[in-house]
């Protein structure tokens, strides 16, 4: 990894150097030395640590404008090519560690074992009949990176990849550095900030590079991982065990709350995006395999069903079989793949003679095939790489990934009283709807057809958020009547969202009288008692704090899952966790394992968001990793072993978890509600200026209720993204240290421990507090605060973190931030010197925008800002 950290930096220095002259590349230098230098310094706890701090200030502040906007974008470069040297090197350990003798940890290989060890074979059988996980993409805009950067950089991946090939030889290797000075220097040359904002059609087709990227050819992968496991020697010529377990939703494109860009034409838009781009990797993948398969007849004889398809194929299209069978004569599997192949084409080009109904005929067929080969004695050719594409169909069917609809709660009351109160008179007709009203119909109109051209599983999800009550969920029922009044709507599956402490503790309640509205007492009928229930940690965290949304969320999760077994209900938890920290983000194989017993059961539904996407996705091995993780997980998390340690340790630790709870939200609760404190944090913070990213199409606050905006109208995702630029990371951490504090001193530190080691709640939220602290630094911190002029919220947040970080130390018995994870630790610790520089050059901007004088260049000011904010979310490798 240092070899191709110092490949690439030695590259951009030679790139900048010849763009922009040996002076811009020698200023660069200056700066990096003196960061690096202020970070021995500060290390030594030398007093002299705030004078370099002041010396590396002035240096920026005695650049030009331009002069400070180069090196930010210097640096900003440097963090994009640094983070593609960590990716490969995350590859290059997936591979050696696959390639031992014992199966990796977090693997499916591992999980099988153990819970074979513990229940035996048919446990995992039980288990992979009833699993299913979930990933839901969002729009969320944490991804920071144009779509052009992104682009760059992922042809420069490629190219890193061939340097690491030892078979290449010296040509090869002199071609590919010379691609990659290409490479970089076009880097360097491609604007890093966007011109103009993303439109919602933007953030589908983003998301769409993903799936043709890496998702379509992964599921498989991750499949056949499972069948290598469960038949050994014998994947590929037996029948498979494992069934299609992974599911994808997305809400880009469907996702309205707060945001009048996604409009039904939006929605609709989306769904034929997506289709489009399933039906065209479903024909290549049908047309490739299909031309491979050149089995004779004679070699395996095709079954009577086949033959019967064969024939009825020739009778429907004569000309087109005709043409197929001519050019593979007495080859009947590859002119039926070949036939099923064109069919796609003309399913995905509307030629209604021609194309599938469903996606159902589409794995008929298949099956057929499949079915004849094996019954041939062609077991390889049938559980091989056809097996691969039945999976692929069986996966994203037509549509890709189910759309979710989702709308604020108070949006669905204002509509549905405006309906009610203009019903007219007898001797008046009713009164047109408003603008807002009748794009919710239009929107439930528009999931109709959307499940006429594409199914049900296209688009029947509605997500309500903020449900506070039945009522929220009998809203939308009752707007579906109003846009089909004759009773021929679309299959709606209302899925509550409980945000707000309050809400969480009231969803039980909330969820019986849910059972017994009409519309959803018809759909547990139809559905097998199926229910869906989302939990939100991002706007729980801005709420409570860390420490309290963490622990209610599990109390919520286990009262959730009682109420389950209670009524029959078989219950799916969406968790609605972030990509930060602060959100609910971290490791998700372990977040899993952390659940309340009961509420995995099998299932785990889960969104991802924003800049995620392409850090789980953006790379096979990678995105086949963590797949692996959160399936293992989601695998060990269901059995009975780990359910009752779960359950014991909430119970044992019960009082202790009160107390961290009550004491850990009166400190957030007391910070966030002094007063003045939404306006000193707009100060300290560039959260005023995130939105000149135009890293989404939708606003940075919600506004449903129409009087003045505070705090609690601010969207979690630039509350989190602007602490992590003041190298704060508050919602990260805030809180936790005076909730163990008060925890200490009543149960003492050695029970604290004791719960540390037993209770994988606690260690996960330790662990991520943990993390989150070991990206903050106080001294540059303290810079950003200064600019408030608030001495007493500035001196509680730094005593909090003191006391947060004094006792995770304490708790975890660590020497240091990180110190059971050393590779994690001396990333952070190579990366800070690096981001320091950004944060001095955002300083500089934030000082001249935030000083009572107007700037006399602003737009110059803004930008630099804007460059440091993208710079700093590639160094930390987070923004929201």
């Amino acid at each position: 990894m240092r070899r191709d950290v110092r490949l690439l930096g030695d590259m951009l220095g030679e790139v900048i150097s010849e763009s922009d002259g040996p002076d811009l590349l020698a200023d660069v230098e200056r700066l990096r030395r003196a960061v690096i230098e202020a970070r021995r310094v500060a290390d030594r706890a030398s007093p002299a640590a705030g004078a370099a701090g002041d010396a590396i200030a002035a240096l920026v502040a005695s650049w030009p404008r331009q002069r400070a906007e180069q090196v930010a974008r210097a640096f900003t470069v440097y963090f994009h090519l640094a983070n593609l040297a960590e990716e490969q090197q995350r590859v290059r350990t997936l591979r050696e560690r696959e390639s031992g003798d014992m199966a990796p940890r977090e693997s499916l290989a591992d999980a099988v074992a153990r819970i074979i060890a513990e229940q035996g074979r048919g446990q995992v059988d039980e288990l992979l009949a009833g699993l299913r996980v979930h990933p839901v993409f969002t729009a969320h805009p944490t991804e920071a990176r144009r779509r052009a950067v992104v682009e760059s950089l992922r042809r420069i991946s490629r190219l890193l990849v061939a340097v690491d090939d030892d078979k290449a030889g010296a040509a090869r290797l002199t071609q590919v550095r010379r691609q990659l000075r290409e490479e970089v220097d076009l880097l360097w040359r491609t604007a890093q900030l966007r011109v103009k904002g993303m439109t919602p059609a933007d953030e589908v087709r983003t998301v769409m590079t993903a799936f043709d990227e890496t998702l379509f050819r992964l599921v498989p992968a991750l499949y056949r991982a499972m069948d290598q496991v469960l038949l050994g020697p014998d994947s590929g010529r037996e029948p498979s065990p494992v069934p299609a377990f992974v599911r994808f939703g997305s809400w880009v494109g469907a996702d309205r709350d707060g945001n009048p860009m996604v409009t039904s034409a939006v929605t609709r838009e989306a769904a034929i995006i997506q289709a489009d781009h399933a039906l065209r990797a479903l024909e290549t993948a049908c047309t490739r395999i299909g031309r491979a398969l050149t089995v004779s007849a004679g070699s395996a004889p095709p079954s009577a069903d086949l033959r019967r398809a064969l024939a009825a194929a020739s009778a429907a299209h004569p000309d087109l079989l005709g043409e197929i069978a001519a050019r593979s004569p007495q080859e009947p599997y590859r002119t039926y793949l070949l036939y099923a192949a064109e069919r796609l084409s003309a399913t995905r080009t509307r030629n209604a003679d021609l194309a599938y109904a469903a996606p159902a005929d589409f794995l008929a067929d298949l099956r057929a095939v499949q079915s004849s080969l094996a019954a041939a004695g062609a077991a390889r050719q049938a559980y091989g790489e056809l097996q691969h594409l039945i999976w692929q169909a069986e996966t994203f069917g037509f549509h890709l990934a189910g759309l979710e609809v989702r709308q604020h709660s108070r949006v669905h009351a204002r509509a549905l009283a405006e309906l009610r109160a203009s019903g007219g008179l007898p001797d008046q007709p009713p009164s047109p709807p408003s603008e807002m009203t009748a794009e919710i119909l239009d929107t439930i109109r528009v999931i109709a057809w959307i499940q006429r051209r594409f199914g049900a599983a296209a688009c029947r999800r509605y997500v309500v958020s903020f449900t506070t009550s039945a009522e929220d969920i009998a809203a939308v029922y009752e707007l579906a009547s109003y846009a089909f009044p004759d009773g021929d709507g679309p299959v709606l599956d209302v899925v509550p969202l409980f945000e707000s402490g309050d809400d969480l503790a009231r969803a039980p309640a909330v969820l019986t009288t849910m059972l017994s509205l009409p519309p959803v007492a018809a759909r547990l009928e139809a559905n097998g008692r199926h229910l869906e229930v989302m939990l939100g940690y991002s706007d729980s965290a801005k709420e409570l704090g860390p420490a309290s949304a963490t622990l209610r969320l599990f109390d919520a999760q286990a009262e959730l899952a009682s109420w389950a077994a209670e009524h029959g209900v078989r219950l799916t938890l969406f968790h609605g966790r972030g990509g930060a920290l602060g959100r609910g983000g971290g490791p998700a194989g372990r977040a899993v394992l952390a659940q309340a017993p009961g509420s995995v059961d099998g299932r785990f539904k889960v969104t991802e968001q924003g800049e995620v996407i392409f850090a789980r996705y953006g790379r096979s091995g990678i995105g086949l990793r963590h797949l692996e993780q959160v399936t293992s997980a989601v695998l060990l998390a269901s059995s009975p072993s780990v359910a009752a340690r779960n359950g014991a340790a909430a119970t044992a630790f019960r009082a202790l978890a009160a107390q961290i709870d009550d004491a850990a939200r009166a400190a957030f609760r007391a910070l966030v509600e002094t007063d003045g404190f939404a306006a000193w944090f707009s100060r300290v913070s560039p959260l005023d200026e995130i939105s000149g990213l135009r890293i989404g199409s939708r606003p940075a606050r919600r506004g449903h209720g129409g009087g003045p905006m505070g705090l609690e109208d601010l969207r979690a995702i630039p509350w989190v993204f602007a602490w992590a630029q003041t190298r704060l990371n508050v919602p990260g951490w805030f809180g936790l240290g005076s909730g163990l504090a008060a925890a200490e001193a009543t149960a003492g530190i050695a029970e604290l421990r004791r719960a540390y080691r037993q209770w994988p709640l606690l260690a996960t939220l330790l662990d991520n507090a943990e993390m989150s602290l070991a990206k903050t630094d106080r001294a540059i911190a303290a810079r950003y605060l200064d600019l408030g002029g608030r001495d007493d919220l500035t001196a509680a947040v730094l005593a909090e973190y003191d006391l947060t970080r004094r006792f995770v130390l304490m708790v975890t018995e660590h020497d240091r931030l990180l110190a059971s994870r050393p590779v994690l630790s001396r990333a952070v610790v190579l990366r800070d010197p690096y981001v320091d520089a950004l944060s001095y050059l955002q300083l500089r901007a934030l000082s001249a925008l935030r000083a009572d004088d107007v700037p006399d260049d602003r737009e110059s000011d803004e930008r630099l800002l804007l460059l440091t904010v993208s710079g700093i979310a590639a160094g930390l490798q987070n923004t929201g």
